[in-house]
C-alpha cells in the first residue's frame, strides 16, 4: 500500500522505517510482514541459507535494501550473494537469489511488479514461497514453475532447500 505523499530518493535513503518499505517512482509501499507464519518461514530459510554460507560462498542478508533502478529500491525477505561479501551498504547490483514470503494481505499483482523488478535488475532465481498453502514458486528469467518435488532450487551454486523444513511438515 502507498503512504500518499511522494519524497526523494534521499529522504528515503535517510530515513528509518519499520518494517523497512518498498521504494517505487517516488512512493514508499508497505511490506506486508509481521505475522507469525511469515516470520517463521523467513526465519528457518534464513538460518538454512546461512548455514550453507562457507560452503557455498554465498551471503545472506533477510530485508536488505537493493537500488533496482535510480528511483526504485526494494527490500526482497531475504537476499543471497553468490561471491565475494558485498562492500555497499545498500546493494546496486542484483543479487544471486531473491526471496518473497507472502502474507495474507499480499496481491499478486502487486508480487509480480517485485518479480519483475528482480529479473529485469538481473538476479537469476526469485523464490516466492506462501506459508498458508504450504506452496512455492521459482522464477527465473526463462521459467515461472510451482515446486511441485518440495524442493526449491538454484544452479550455479547450487542450492537446494527442502519445503518440509521451511513449513514444518
Amino acid at each position: 500500500m502507498a503512504t500518499g505523499a511522494l519524497i526523494s530518493v534521499a529522504e528515503y535513503l535517510s530515513s528509518s522505517y519499520t518494517p523497512d518499505v518498498d521504494f517505487v517512482e517516488g512512493e514508499l509501499l508497505e511490506r506486508n510482514v509481521g505475522e507469525k507464519d511469515h516470520s517463521r518461514v523467513q526465519g528457518l530459510l534464513t538460518a538454512f541459507l546461512i548455514g550453507l554460507e562457507q560452503k557455498l560462498g554465498i551471503w545472506v542478508y533477510p530485508e536488505q535494501r537493493l537500488q533496482i533502478a535510480p528511483t526504485r529500491y526494494r527490500v526482497p525477505d531475504i537476499c543471497v550473494v553468490a561471491g565475494p561479501e558485498p562492500r555497499e551498504q545498500v546493494f546496486t547490483q542484483p543479487p544471486f537469489l531473491c526471496v518473497e514470503v507472502l502474507s495474507p494481505e499480499d496481491r499478486m499483482s502487486r508480487m509480480e511488479e517485485k518479480i519483475q523488478d528482480y529479473l529485469e535488475f538481473g538476479v537469476p532465481y526469485v523464490w516466492v514461497l506462501d506459508p498458508r498453502s504450504q506452496k512455492a514458486w521459482i522464477y527465473s528469467s526463462d521459467s515461472r514453475m510451482e515446486v511441485k518435488d518440495g524442493l526449491l532450487k538454484t544452479r550455479d551454486p547450487v542450492i537446494t532447500a527442502p519445503l518440509d523444513r521451511l513449513f514444518g511438515r
